[in-house]
């Protein structure tokens, strides 16, 4: 069987002669390589070609587990966030992680224990904290379960982990302390969290709270609506007092769709009444808009680099917006929002100049809407913000469309807006008194350095100087002598630590070793995590085509086509 994937070519040869595997049904994680695969060729042509095996014994499949797993998390942090003393910490807890959790019943949602701690993990990863926040997500599954404790924690991965995963066990009880989650209690509870929790643990509940929201199908409704009025109440406002807002808006959405599901659908189908077929608008707009920014000839005189961030605003923001305003949908200016950031050659006037400059550009693309344009360049805000706001109308051939919301700024600018983002999500989340935010700010930052401090690299600690590549780093982790190769004692050591038989080193070492030279060189584990990265991409891809499949089922069937199809061809369509 051959699959095509990325300009590369696979062909899975499977044992017994058995048909193609079938991939995991549980979608995001864990990423396991079917069982019956014997081999995988992945070739780019057909004169670059190699074979690379599966490993069958439970020690080899573990391993596979933990490489794929540790450079889907690594991968996706900066290189700010990823130390050499960082990669250890992630590494020693995956291999504590991995077999308790694989040896687990599955969750109540269906899910694979394994699977619900690394959407975890990925989450904070993709929030770029640091690894001692990942390992504790990845440790929490673990402890609820039973099979760990604190002390155990303490013991094998260190006494700061500990700690922040007893924090993480305070936070997650938090909602306890009121009878009454009104207003009222609800900013209180907040103003607390913010003064006596460990941030990092307050971003680590607020990670497991959307792995639940987007878990929350198999719970009966009254029970969606109950977690859901919880999270609008405490949870999304205290994302947004963190300056987590990625994970504030998936946290509001979420929560709007289970409480008021009928002005969620309504809001969610205008929106997507406006898509070109199966691309968002918004991309749409931000490629038009990119395009003819990088097509101006002065504009590109004055700048060495242009950028065009995109978003949707929330469904719930939305509705805020309407309800509180009055407003018709194609009034509201900001559902759609571009910021632009240039980068000019020199950052005093030409700077400014090219702000008006990509402005023009703008207004030569869409039709601006003049009473909404403000200009924080010429008169900035009294805290130092500076940009250009405009709202532009995008409708053509005689198609409406929702107004648009563009900002234009420097880099420097952005940079400005974003130092007092934190001030701002502070006030979002209910704290309103300037001083109060100040100090509560300070905290914060004094949290984050006190992390990264921790975990920072000593400009001596590297004294080989060894390349940084991420890639490298699992072989560089499994390479404890440092030799620039993997023996076979190196490879029993992590199996024994995986909980498997250390004999089950010599089948993986057999497989790999392709010049039989009895040891694992970075070229031949390279391969390997070729392997493991096809795997799961092919998973990856057969979980987002499962998921717009069932996006477009439960489209016909709000409009009643498979009810339609189901009376007409009888017990010939069964749905579920």
């Amino acid at each position: 069987m051959e699959l095509h994937l990325n300009d590369y070519t696979l062909h899975i040869l499977t044992k017994n002669n058995k048909k193609s595997p079938h991939l995991s049904k549980y979608p995001n994680y864990p990423r396991r390589i079917p069982t019956n695969i014997a081999a995988v060729r992945v070739s780019a042509s057909p004169d670059t070609a190699a074979l690379v095996v599966a490993p069958e014994q439970p020690g080899g499949k573990m391993v596979v587990e933990l490489v794929g797993a540790f450079n889907e998390l690594t991968e996706r942090m900066d290189n700010s966030v990823l130390s050499t003393s960082s990669s250890r910490l992630l590494f020693k807890a995956l291999k504590l992680c991995i077999p308790i959790l694989q040896s687990l019943p599955l969750a109540p949602d269906g899910r694979a224990p394994l699977s619900r701690a690394l959407s975890v993990a990925v989450i904070l990863a993709d929030l770029q904290m640091d690894a001692e926040v990942i390992s504790t997500g990845l440790l929490r599954e673990v402890l609820e379960a039973g099979a760990i404790s604190i002390y155990d924690v303490r013991d094998r991965i260190g006494t700061s982990t500990a700690h922040l995963l007893h924090e993480s066990l305070r936070v997650k009880h938090m909602s306890l302390k009121v009878e009454v989650l009104d207003d009222d209690n609800a900013t209180s509870l907040r103003k607390f969290c913010l003064t006596y929790y460990d941030v990092r643990a307050l971003v680590l509940d607020l990670a497991i709270k959307l792995d639940l929201m987007r878990h929350l199908d198999y719970l009966p409704r009254y029970r969606q609506q109950m977690i859901s009025l919880e999270v609008m109440k405490l949870h999304a406002p205290l994302a947004h007092a963190i300056g987590t807002n990625l994970l504030s808006l998936e946290l509001e959405d979420l929560s709007f769709r289970y409480l008021f599901p009928y002005s969620y659908l309504y809001l969610d189908a205008w929106l997507r009444s406006h898509e070109s077929g199966n691309k968002p608008l918004i991309d749409i707009c931000k490629e038009q808009l990119l395009q003819s920014l990088k097509s101006d000839p002065l504009l590109m005189q004055m700048v060495s680099n242009i950028s065009v961030e995109g978003r949707y605003k929330s469904r719930y923001s939305t509705m805020k917006k309407l309800l509180r305003d009055g407003r018709n949908l194609e009034e509201v200016s900001d559902i759609l929002g571009l910021r632009v950031i240039l980068t000019p050659l020199d950052e005093s006037e030409i700077g400014e100049k090219a702000c008006y400059r990509a402005r023009e550009v703008v207004q030569s693309l869409w039709e601006e809407i003049p009473s909404r344009s403000k200009d924080y360049i010429l008169r900035p805000k009294a805290n130092g913000y500076k940009s250009l706001h405009m709202a532009v109308d995008t409708s053509e051939n005689g198609r409406t469309r929702p107004l648009m919301e563009i900002q234009i700024r420097t880099a420097e600018m952005d940079i400005l807006a974003s130092g007092g983002a934190a001030s701002h999500a502070l006030y979002k989340g209910g704290v309103t008194d300037p001083e109060e935010a100040r100090h509560l700010k300070t905290i914060m930052m004094a949290a984050a350095e006190l992390a990264a401090l921790r975990l920072r690299d000593f400009s001596s600690a590297n004294p080989k100087g060894l390349e940084t590549d991420k890639r490298g780093r699992v072989f560089r982790l499994l390479d404890k002598n440092g030799d620039g190769k993997i023996s076979i004692d190196e490879l029993m050591e992590v199996m024994e630590e995986l909980g498997a038989p250390g004999d089950d080193a010599r089948e993986m070492m057999q497989l790999l070793d392709s010049n039989s030279d009895g040891f694992l060189s970075s070229d031949e584990f390279d391969l390997f995590q070729n392997q493991v990265e096809f795997i799961r991409n092919l998973e990856d891809r057969d979980d987002h085509y499962q998921t717009l499949l069932n996006d477009k089922l439960q489209m016909a069937n709000d409009t009643g086509l498979i009810q339609l199809y189901s009376k007409e061809q009888g017990s010939s369509l069964v749905t579920n």
